[in-house]
């Protein structure tokens, strides 16, 4: 899902997002050895950040890393891609439940009412994907969890850079699926809320499973 475009990032976390773009561009292909020591001369740091960077991508499951050998690109498979999306699903749905029966439904409807209005006017993808950002924080504030923000800030990153600008076909399916959540938590309907997080998060991951196949980054399915 987009990430929050306006987060600083710091220079470990910047390493990861360098390397996953390699990853992503195909620069660095599946079993292809990360070249630490080039990565760090390209950004102009140590050896440091650039560990900092390849130990998060690896918790991530980008990268495997063997004793001695160093750090490798890993195989991602289509099953690995739908959980992914499917546990933000979850996430975001579980979030809607709590808003509703921490009795915030119509505080948080009224919220996103102005986000869904100008994000159904919005073609620019980058501005969609603040939008879906700014869609997606509300619903989180509005739950009243720490431990929801925080289970959303260690999932990890699958498509680098703007996402809606990189996969264009799932502004549609937001666009949709987001104003049906608008209304189930203007009713305070848990079940279709959930529901619709979750049809809309399925239909991202395929989108995504689609795209890092044409671009050559899925593997079989692991067993």
């Amino acid at each position: 899902m987009p990430e929050d475009p306006i987060k600083r990032l710091s220079t470990g976390e910047q390493v990861a997002l360098h390397v996953r773009q390699l990853i992503f561009d195909g620069a660095l292909r599946p079993g292809e050895r990360i070249p630490q020591d080039d990565i760090a001369k390209s950004l102009g740091i140590s050896r440091i950040p650039v560990r900092e960077g390849l130990i998060a991508l690896e918790h991530e499951g980008w990268l495997t890393t063997e004793l001695h050998r160093g750090a490798f690109v890993a195989v991602i498979d289509r099953e690995a891609v739908i959980d992914h999306y499917a546990l933000f699903g979850v996430i975001y749905g579980f979030a809607a439940r709590r808003a509703i029966e921490r009795g915030r439904a119509a505080a948080l409807s009224a919220a996103l009412a102005p986000i869904l209005s100008r994000m159904d006017n919005e073609q620019d993808p980058v501005r969609f994907t603040r939008l879906v950002v700014d869609f997606h924080r509300q619903v989180i504030e509005h739950s009243e969890s720490s431990r929801i923000a925080l289970t959303l800030r260690n999932m990890a990153l699958l498509v680098p850079g703007d996402f809606m600008s990189t996969v264009p076909d799932a502004m549609i399916s937001t666009r949709r699926t987001l104003g049906a959540v608008t209304a189930a938590i203007g009713e305070a309907d848990i079940d279709t809320a959930i529901e619709c997080y979750a049809r809309m998060t399925a239909e991202v991951a395929e989108l995504v499973a689609d795209l890092l196949e044409q671009r050559g980054l899925l593997g079989a399915t692991a067993r």
